[in-house]
């Protein structure tokens, strides 16, 4: 027997419906009923980091990276929405993809990914 799929991601938020609404309306991540997204196929990184990773902020203890079609459009919409966005080419390869980071109006940490069109 192995897990077959993520079910579900859980946090503690400040006011958890505002921030259920932010990622609604700029991610498109909740479906209209409120609990369930479905996501389409594809790969889905699990991955501890080392505790003194700085692929995230030493006060955080996890990151959400989402899976993304059409980043540069995305990362537009959302600048566009007042939302800080960080990229750097470094981060991105033929191999993995590209990548972007922003922060939830709480604070946690979101990565993009537009995997390569082979990972797909």
């Amino acid at each position: 027997m192995s897990a077959v799929g993520i079910g579900g991601v859980f946090f503690r938020a400040t006011d958890a419906e505002a921030l259920l609404d932010w990622y609604r309306t700029h991610l498109g991540l909740v479906a209209d009923d409120g609990f369930q997204w479905m996501q389409e196929a594809g790969p889905t990184v699990f991955m501890p980091f080392s505790r003194d990773t700085e692929h995230f902020a030493a006060d955080r203890q996890w990151m959400i990276n989402f899976r993304v079609r059409d980043l540069d459009g995305l990362v537009s919409a959302l600048r566009d929405a007042g939302i800080s966005v960080t990229t750097d080419p470094a981060w991105d390869s033929p191999e993995t993809g590209r990548f972007a980071r922003i922060q939830d109006p709480e604070g946690n940490p979101v990565e993009l990914w537009e995997p390569p069109a082979s990972a797909g």
